[in-house]
């Protein structure tokens, strides 16, 4: 009986550890593309994250606030929010 006990959670523990090293290896984490994000002239990056297969960067472009996303792998931009100040 613990033999068949133990034979059961090692194979239970070897197909959890196939799964996560063919996750890591198939999508590639942590391999994103390089290449150059162009911002508008005057731009000044106020903070970044990466996260979801997303980068995440808040800007401050003649002085009014902006949020903007990219896909990590195409380095395209996905989204865009501005941000003011109620009159």
């Amino acid at each position: 009986m613990m033999v068949i006990s133990g034979l059961t959670t090692a194979l239970a523990i070897a197909a959890v550890v196939a799964v996560i090293g063919y996750r890591v290896f198939a999508t590639g984490v942590g391999s994103a593309g390089e290449g150059t994000i162009t911002l508008p002239k005057g731009a000044r990056v106020v903070s970044m994250a990466a996260s979801a297969g997303r980068i995440a960067v808040l800007l401050v472009v003649n002085g009014a606030t902006e949020l903007r996303t990219f896909d990590i792998k195409t380095l395209k931009q996905t989204g865009g929010l501005q941000f003011t100040t109620e009159p």
